[in-house]
């Protein structure tokens, strides 16, 4: 278990980081925060399965197909979490957006790495 939340967060450190580096290209140039996430969910998600799939959780038997659809309902759902706290915190507190977005992040990984255990790369 120890292991594998240490890939979890190296897997999810790079997903991060490729999510926090388009949002943080991106709003420069014009585009909107909360839309600077949404670009920003749908690249490091690529990022986030290929390395969850292949490393964090290597052993689990459940079918591919099977595993990248629960992931991705698991995506969503911490998207919609993400994007609904990251709206909030960017209207209702002081936080400046890339702090609020490492806010955010950090919330969803917890409930992303549970339920990605426990549902998305269980064995079947």
């Amino acid at each position: 278990m120890k292991k594998q939340i240490v890939r979890f967060i190296f897997v999810g450190g790079s997903a991060f980081a490729v999510h926090f580096s388009i949002v943080s290209t991106v709003v420069p140039l014009g585009v909107q925060p909360l839309a600077a996430n949404v670009i920003g969910f749908l690249v490091a998600f690529g990022v986030s399965y290929v390395g969850h799939r292949n490393w964090t959780f290597p052993s689990t038997s459940s079918a591919r197909h099977g595993a990248v659809m629960r992931f991705f309902a698991v995506a969503v759902f911490g998207f919609a979490v993400n994007e609904t706290l990251y709206w909030v915190l960017l209207t209702a507190t002081p936080l400046g957006y890339k702090t609020a977005l490492v806010v955010v992040l950090a919330i969803v990984a917890v409930m992303t790495f549970t339920v990605s255990k426990l549902w998305a790369f269980r064995d079947a």
